[in-house]
């Protein structure tokens, strides 16, 4: 992590789906111990990562919302992935122009886990 330039480390916590993996290394590496900017934005894209994690594990085999026909089954499980995609892809957009930009529910989260760890 010594040659990574905070705004980087910032939008590898937000690669789908393998965002966590830079999540979690930020969060305990020393370098970046002391950057509230970095560490944010590294708690927002794990708990985006858990909140893709619920869709996927918890509310896809749990869907039981009647659907028009047999094809639309997995419709609303599905539509939450691609929301969740997309604002992975609008934080990465955002970081990457240096933006700090805190999400409904997740934002507030990563807020508090930043200044507990304080």
């Amino acid at each position: 992590m010594s040659g990574i330039t905070p705004r980087t480390a910032s939008l590898l916590c937000y690669i789908p789906v393998l965002g966590w993996i830079a999540a979690i290394v930020v969060l305990a590496s020393t370098r970046f111990r002391r950057n509230a900017t970095v560490r944010f934005n590294a708690f927002q894209g794990l708990y985006l990562f858990v909140a893709w994690l619920i869709v996927d594990w918890v509310i896809g085999p749990l869907t039981l919302i009647p659907t028009p026909g047999p094809h639309f089954e997995h419709l609303v499980p599905n539509l939450l992935k691609v929301v969740i995609f997309g604002v992975w892809i609008f934080m990465i957009i955002k970081v990457s122009h240096d933006e700090v930009y805190k999400l409904p529910i997740i934002g507030d989260l990563a807020e508090k886990s930043v200044s507990e760890q304080r």
